[in-house]
């Protein structure tokens, strides 16, 4: 079993253990409350940043992601009247590290969601994970901004309900959608845009599959002519924006395109990120079993990439 899927296994009892552990969240909100805040973050931290905002917007706060170069390049940089919360799985990242480092020199307020054991953490996730291919602490960093947005005086929903919405679908057994010759398009509305993003990701860094994901209406208005017999299409539903997703779904059907649709709004649009996620997860690390390939290397054991990517600083 890869060491992805073990992880993967852990996910319901890592967050039992966030909904327990409430240290730090109160000063956290503090440093956050009342200013424009800042979500940063790179890779899945930066999926996880884009539905990080969105959960603090619900509570009337000012927030925005930026990725992490271009915060680093100062597209926008925090300045004195706002807040960072940096999203970083293990701490180490390029552009992420940078930022930390300029803005706590400014005096900016930071509030950092990162592994446990990082001295930077300001709010800690789960250990360092050993596959490269990262979800638990996916999962953890998000019902950490969750959590954030709560206090901040977001509804988000029953965040109590998460942990066992996760394990359900853990153990619903395999979401059987087959790796497509040509093209993996995930679809989501909402804040599962971000969803179909890091699903994308997933399968592409796991299984090597060419896939994209997009907001359902960025698909829609051009993306969606080229879908083909030779493609495959995900739709993420949970339950606003369903009948766009229908639309899209009919005429990718048209096309030839085998198209998957999972639907989870049990627990409301924001917190269907959950067990949305785990679904994308497990369409990872099914192609990767499927097509032999290891979905914890970042495909460095195949010839020549290992050094291909000494090279680059991530």
């Amino acid at each position: 079993m890869s060491m992805m899927r073990e992880t993967m296994a852990t996910q319901p009892e890592v967050l039992r253990r966030m909904l327990d552990d409430r240290r730090g969240l109160e000063s956290a909100a503090q440093r956050l409350a009342g200013r424009r805040v800042l979500v940063v973050g790179t890779g899945t931290s930066w999926h996880a940043a884009n539905q990080g905002a969105w959960c603090l917007r619900m509570g009337g706060v000012d927030a925005w992601a930026v990725p992490a170069a271009d915060a680093a390049a100062g597209h926008p940089f925090p300045g004195d009247d706002d807040a960072l919360l940096l999203l970083s799985h293990r701490g180490t990242k390029l552009f992420t590290s940078e930022v930390l480092e300029r803005a706590r020199a400014a005096g900016v307020r930071t509030v950092v969601v990162s592994k446990r054991g990082n001295p930077d953490a300001d709010l800690e996730t789960v250990s360092e994970e050993t596959s490269a291919a990262f979800t638990a602490s996916h999962l953890a960093a998000l019902m950490r901004v969750a959590q954030l947005a709560e206090q901040l005086g977001a509804s988000l929903g029953a965040l109590d309900d998460v942990p066992d919405a996760v394990a359900r679908e853990l153990a619903q057994g395999p979401v059987d959608v087959k790796p497509p010759a040509r093209l993996l398009e995930f679809a989501g509305v909402g804040i599962n845009a971000w969803t179909a993003a890091e699903g994308a990701l997933k399968i592409r860094e796991t299984a090597l599959v060419a896939a994209e994901g997009l907001a359902c209406e960025s698909i829609l208005h051009g993306p969606a002519v080229a879908l083909g017999a030779d493609d495959s299409l995900v739709c993420l539903d949970s339950g606003t924006g369903s009948a766009r997703l229908k639309q899209l779904a009919d005429v990718a059907r048209a096309h030839g395109t085998v198209v998957h649709e999972f639907a989870r709004p049990e627990l409301g649009e924001a917190l269907s990120i959950f067990p949305l996620t785990v679904i994308v997860q497990k369409i990872a690390a099914e192609a990767a079993e499927t097509l032999g390939t290891n979905p914890d290397s970042y495909g460095r054991d195949l010839p020549g990439r290992d050094a291909a990517w000494s090279t680059v600083k991530l």
